[in-house]
């Protein structure tokens, strides 16, 4: 027993590191564009794309997984992501140019994209389903702390050294994960050796790829600009090709009758709708302090850095609780909290204290981990052994969508809400009429996840433990 119980801790610590330094590099760059755009003489738009190309490349490979995970073993498919990820960090590190540093992010997102699904489905391989709510928990704590803690990591390095720092932090820790995986990590998820449907690899890449850059180019170019409509378009046509294809398909690349099962199309909009909260709260902040409140890009990250530690301390509890309560009490909680937090936001003006914007984004953080992982554990508790990579890959693909578009959305209500103030006389302060538009967005969003919240049910999960222990 002790041996299983070992190995099982080795497998969590060792797919936990790994993740962790996979999601922080997300954020890790947002802080750090400002003195690269200097050093590599380049404009703020070329150097938007070395978070962008990060994150569209992530979507690319996070569907392809599941076909991944059932290709190779859990060990071989760990250690081949984790060493293209290193080796993109190290090339990114050295770079002498932009074009080279960008390389380095492609290569880098290449592994990353591969290790929250391979993660999530390890974990519900080794844990049984009375346990899943911690395990998942753990996870909540890497998806919620490592972006956070991204942009103050990266603004504390790059004001004391250099962005390259970055880099050659993450490197020595991603290789000292291979080497104790190369020993270590053992074989947990199932291999079934799916035939290669090129096809269906090339129409997923063209379909989320292209969803994931048109609505990134709707933030950053306007939704009417030429690259955002031909993007969009690509990618609805790709996508809708890639669904109807993997129907026919005996053995699909990435399985979509996962939202025939209970509650997983309820999980996933309430997933997104979060997700979508998440990461445009991170985003507005930081403009609201930098470009209206001209605050630095260390004090930006550092009022998110409390939440990030609440969200990252709380995640394992709500774990636990959730293993003994369900989703649904917690889910419901949770929102309640985030929409109130919310609210709060839509209150900022000229004079707003550092102080209230750390408690609203700490209380929110705090809804946020008892929501996240809770609602998707009790959406992939639902699927039988040989779905669930199919259904962690349709949970992050579709939070990384979510994540895109709502970042969209908001940075175009916050500019047109902005530049329409402008024409009156009585707003005094366009910029941060803007951002508070932006918030109750956020807030309606929060209110509408809450709404769907209540038809969860916990029924099939307490079925599934009650049978599983019999």
């Amino acid at each position: 027993m002790e041996s299983i119980s070992y190995n099982k801790s080795v497998i969590v610590a060792l797919l936990l590191a790994g993740a962790f330094i996979a999601i922080l590099n997300q954020t890790l760059m947002i802080t750090a564009i400002a003195p690269i755009m200097v050093e590599m003489d380049i404009t703020a738009n070329s150097a938007q794309w070395l978070t962008t190309i990060f994150m569209l490349v992530n979507g690319i490979m996070i569907p392809v997984s599941a076909f991944f995970l059932e290709k190779f073993t859990t060990r071989q498919l760990f250690i081949t992501a984790m060493s293209v990820f290193a080796f993109g960090t190290l090339v990114a590190g050295l770079a002498p140019n932009f074009q080279v540093l960008l390389l380095g992010r492609v290569i880098q997102s290449s592994g990353a994209g591969v290790m929250l699904p391979l993660m999530q489905t390890a974990f519900l391989m080794i844990f049984p389903v009375h346990k899943r709510g911690s395990a998942m928990g753990l996870i909540g704590l890497v998806i919620s702390f490592a972006p956070a803690i991204g942009p103050a990591l990266s603004g504390w390095v790059t004001e004391v050294y250099s962005w390259r720092v970055l880099f050659f932090i993450i490197f020595p820790i991603a290789v000292i994960d291979i080497v104790i995986a190369f020993f270590a990590l053992k074989n947990v998820t199932e291999v079934s050796k799916p035939k290669v449907d090129v096809l269906s690899i090339i129409l997923s890449s063209f379909g989320f790829g292209g969803l994931l850059y048109g609505f990134t180019s709707a933030g950053n170019n306007g939704w009417l600009a030429t690259i955002t409509i031909l993007s969009l378009g690509v990618g609805v046509v790709a996508l809708v090709i890639f669904i109807l294809r993997q129907l026919r398909l005996d053995h699909p690349m990435l399985e979509l009758r996962v939202f025939t099962f209970s509650i997983f199309p309820l999980a996933i909009a309430i997933g997104m709708i979060t997700f979508m909260g998440l990461i445009g709260v991170e985003t507005l902040v930081p403009l609201y302090m930098q470009n209206m409140r001209e605050f630095s890009a260390f004090q930006a990250g550092l009022v998110l850095l409390p939440g990030a530690l609440i969200s990252g301390f709380m995640s394992p509890i709500t774990g636990r609780i959730f293993d003994k309560v369900g989703a649904r009490k917690l889910v419901i909680t949770g929102l309640i909290i985030i929409v109130i937090a919310s609210l709060a936001f839509t209150m900022i003006n000229a004079e707003t204290s550092l102080t209230f914007l750390t408690v609203m984004y700490g209380l929110r953080m705090l809804g946020l981990s008892m929501v996240l992982m809770p609602i998707a554990t009790a959406a992939l508790n639902q699927l039988p052994k040989k779905l669930i990579a199919h259904g962690a890959a349709m949970d992050n693909t579709m939070r990384m969508i979510a994540a895109s578009v709502g970042t969209a959305i908001l940075v175009t209500v916050m500019t047109t809400t902005e530049e329409a103030a402008k024409q009156s006389t009585m707003i005094s302060n366009p910029d941060i009429f803007g951002a508070k538009i932006a918030f109750i967005v956020v807030t309606v969003l929060s209110i509408a996840g809450l709404v769907v919240s209540f038809y969860v049910r916990d029924r099939d999960q307490k079925k599934q433990q009650i049978t599983e222990k019999a």
